[in-house]
């Protein structure tokens, strides 16, 4: 989306003179400052980099420190993101019509009153206190500037009519800030209201060979089956939807939220990899642990990386802790303490449920639940404009099942009415998970901090300086009646679909010093269905031992996951050098499994030849690799010719992931399977060979037009680029202001199957651009803390004209990294800037 050109010739006119004057907005990282609020004297020591380490005598100080800095460096990104998570994007924008219906669906969540409602009801007195400290620090800085010296984004959006009124950062912020972490990496109510929709328009049983579950026994889960606590053989508990409502078409105005959001970065193949090994297998006798969150592409990077120090380290004041921070958060996220360090993939729970309400003709605001009206609570929102447009107003229906999601600013939806419910909307203590993972030094106070975890559900890998390995998931996960899978819509006028309750914590899975020495996660499936079984026996008496169990019926389907396994074992024993290697490895298991089916086909001789030259590519996504550009071409035409033609009465198109490389993989072993047929050619049925062809001849004629005739100068990543963006001025139309605080494209390795997953869709327009990938990468040596090494994409700091600001773009994209010490010799070692702050 391109916003208005609002003030056009104004915009450009100012523009050099704004630039002129952008040395306002780079911070001071040097000397003596004043600051009241403090209790005692704080140093921050920044390396090259621009990365802070916050020495405090006390913990107010710390924590008040640590908003201080982030606000230094990314207060944008702060507050574009607190207007994010508050459904209040176009205060920053001015009216957009295209980012209506992300504010009216994000408000609809009612995020803020959440928030409001966990800092009253859930957090405890000390992660109060600390969050406390940390809009104390915030504030300390953004009020006592003026909006000239906080972002030059103030500047720009000034000049095009939009005014913003900088107002104190409070606990609620951050806490929002959480919730939409959760939003970001849940997905299930998209994938029910496709699968309702896919459902009512296309025969059951082919789309059920494409709506395939994990490949169980093909592809490993993170507990192997060895591993279980159990023999219990499983049940048939994975299985096509069984229970649900079929032919949908739900509308939610905030659909636009899917393509808005995209834009905005958040739910953009989301994953991650992790993996751990114990001193058994590295050079050190100690263990290694490594971890690339998979995020959508952003500038500033969503990560900010900070070290918290007591000085000295006290029962009173017991962080000492360093690793990457979210901008608008206190705490470490993932990162390593003196004692232990834990890493993060997501887990890709079903913690979202669409229900179908009936409202009372008569009422609109009454909804039927078991034969009986109910009164609905009803909210009143209002979105407010920076640009001076008039606001508007609308109303939001609750149910006790959560909001009614696809009402209109112009009206109710009394037709098809969903209501939502999701674990994220009911109040939880993440941030108190926080606090306290910051500080654990062994298994047992891991996983007590992880008890406090509610939502996002991840994958946590643990490791200590006793060699100990272990994983465990937290988070709410809810657990259903037999027969709702979670898949599909269901009736919201009956209790008979409500959840039953959530897993207890101690039977989320976890796993503890494995005998083979090592654990990945990878977003593949958890647990072997097995397990399930045992869940079933435990908690028969709670909620029956038919009740639905399945953490999720949709995962990852488990390329990552092997190939990690595979260079694990291959590679050891395991170095920094060797998790370099991990970290950086391009290969395509996908293009592995397709490319040699290739070979039994009957190639016309015009394309023989490079069908054979394609036959000799070792599987590898090298940005200067010519047949893996042929090889994504390839299967860019080969998703559309397959399936599309099938999809196209849901005005669906694959992209090209997930469970389309297991079933095409299937398929190139079925010539005559009925998907090869292209139903828009009612004379013919076609087979495997002739699409399979067809597709390589559209592939050659689309390379060749976009790269030229000659093979050997094609590049995979002069087609898969990583352009950086930012938001919102990074895609105004104006391409002066654009230049300025973008980034790229560069060309990028990678692809959305190998260990580097630069992810991207196999649509038909044959964009290759990166829409996704790892949005830090690190290394924790327990060797030497010292010797630990990281990256994040782009640089620590949000301000367009400093050094910080795209330094880390180079690095990231070859798989280099910068020194993350720990030491306090080592940071003063590295050190070139030091800032005093005294109260």
């Amino acid at each position: 989306m391109k916003y208005q050109r609002i003030w056009f010739v104004y915009i450009l006119v100012l523009f050099l003179l704004v630039v002129s004057g952008a040395n306002a907005q780079k911070p001071v990282h040097t000397g003596e400052l004043q600051v009241p609020g403090l209790r005692d004297r704080v140093e921050i020591l920044r390396d090259m980099w621009g990365v802070p380490h916050i020495y405090a005598s006390n913990v107010y100080d710390l924590v008040f420190a640590q908003g201080f800095t982030q606000a230094t460096d990314r207060w944008w990104q702060m507050e574009f993101y607190r207007h994010v998570g508050s459904g209040a994007i176009q205060e920053l924008t001015g009216f957009t019509q295209g980012l209506m219906g992300t504010d009216r669906y994000l408000r609809t969540l009612g995020l803020r009153d959440l928030a409001q409602r966990e800092l009253d009801e859930v957090y405890d007195d000390e992660t109060k206190f600390l969050l406390q400290a940390f809009a104390d620090g915030v504030n300390a800085y953004i009020l006592s500037r003026p909006q000239t010296e906080l972002a030059v984004q103030y500047n720009l959006l000034r000049v095009a009519g939009v005014r913003i009124t900088v107002e104190p950062w409070t606990p609620i912020d951050t806490i929002i800030w959480g919730k939409m972490m959760a939003f970001n990496l849940a997905s299930n109510s998209d994938y029910e209201e496709l699968l309702s929709e896919l459902y009512g328009a296309m025969d059951k049983d082919l789309l059920d060979s494409w709506n395939i579950p994990f490949p169980y026994g093909e592809m490993p889960t993170i507990i192997w089956e060895s591993e279980l606590p159990i023999t219990a053989q499983p049940t048939a508990r994975q299985s096509a939807p069984e229970v649900g409502i079929v032919g949908l078409n739900i509308d939610i105005e905030g659909k636009q939220v899917a393509e808005q959001l995209a834009w905005l970065n958040f739910d953009a193949g989301i994953g991650s990899n992790n993996w751990v090994v114990s001193g058994a297998l590295t050079e050190s006798g100690l263990p290694l642990m490594a971890n690339d969150m998979h995020l959508g592409i952003q500038m500033p990077s969503i990560w900010y990386e900070i070290g918290l120090h007591c000085a000295p380290v006290t029962a009173d004041c017991p962080y000492d802790v360093v690793g990457f921070a979210l901008s608008p958060t206190p705490f470490i996220v993932a990162g390593h303490n003196a004692d232990i360090s834990w890493a993060l993939t997501n887990v890709g729970p079903d913690t979202q449920d669409l229900y179908q309400i009936r409202v009372n003709p008569d009422n609109e605001l009454q909804y039927e639940w078991d034969g009986e009206w109910r009164d609905m609570t009803v909210k009143e929102e209002t979105l407010h404009f920076g640009d001076g447009t008039d606001p508007i107003t609308f109303r939001v229906r609750m149910t006790h099942l959560g909001p009614i999601v696809n009402d209109r600013i112009d009206g109710f939806n009394n037709d098809t009415p969903i209501a939502m419910r999701w674990t994220a909307l009911e109040p939880g203590g993440v941030l108190m998970a926080f606090s306290r993972l910051n500080k654990a030094s062994n298994w047992e106070e891991f996983r007590e901090a992880l008890s406090y975890w509610d939502s996002p559900a991840q994958n946590v890998i643990f490791a200590d300086r006793n060699n100990n390995i272990g994983y465990q998931i937290p988070g709410k996960i809810p657990v259903r009646v037999a027969g709702h899978s979670g898949l599909l819509p269901v009736p919201g006028w009956t209790s008979e679909y409500e959840w039953l309750g959530y897993y207890p914590f101690d039977l989320l899975p976890r796993l503890y010093n494995p005998e083979r020495g090592y654990i990945v996660t990878a977003n593949q499936a958890v647990v072997p269905l097995a397990y399930y079984d045992q869940v079933a026996q435990e908690l028969a008496d709670v909620f029956g031992e038919d009740a639905n169990y399945l953490i999720s019926y949709h995962w990852d389907y488990g390329y990552r996951g092997r190939r990690i396994n595979q260079l694990i074992e291959t590679l050891a024993p395991h170095t920094i050098e060797t998790f370099t290697t991990i970290h950086g490895d391009n290969f395509d298991g996908n293009a592995m499994e397709i490319v040699p089916m290739l070979a039994e086909i009957p190639f016309p001789d015009d394309l023989a030849d490079m069908r054979d030259w394609l036959l000799e590519w070792d599987y590898q996504m090298h940005k200067d690799s010519p047949q893996a550009a042929l090889w994504a071409y390839f299967w860019v035409r080969l998703m559309d010719n397959l399936y599309n033609d099938e999809f196209a009465v849901a005005d669906y198109w694959v992209d090209g992931n997930q469970n389309n490389r297991i079933v095409t993989r299937r398929l190139m072993s079925d010539p005559q399977n009925v998907w090869w047929d292209d139903v828009d050619t009612a004379d013919v049925t076609e087979t495997r060979d002739e699409i399979v062809i067809k597709s390589f001849a559209e592939a050659l004629d689309g390379i060749s037009e976009r790269l030229g005739d000659d093979p050997s100068s094609w590049k995979w990543g002069d087609l898969h680029t990583t352009t950086f963006i930012s938001n919102p001025l990074g895609l105004s139309g104006i391409a002066p202001i654009e230049r300025q605080v973008n980034r790229g494209p560069f060309p990028t390795s990678g692809s959305g199957v190998a260990i580097n997953a630069t992810g991207w869709g196999a649509y038909p327009n044959a964009d290759f651009s990166v829409w996704s990938g790892p949005s830090e990468r690190v290394i924790y040596d327990f060797s030497d803390w010292d010797n630990s090494r990281s990256i994040h994409t782009t640089g620590q700091s949000g301000h367009p004209n400093s050094a910080n600001y795209d330094d880390m773009i180079q690095p990231w994209i070859n798989i280099q990294y910068r020194p993350m010490v720990f030491s306090r010799e080592a940071v003063e070692s590295v050190a070139t800037q030091t800032l005093i702050l005294v109260p």
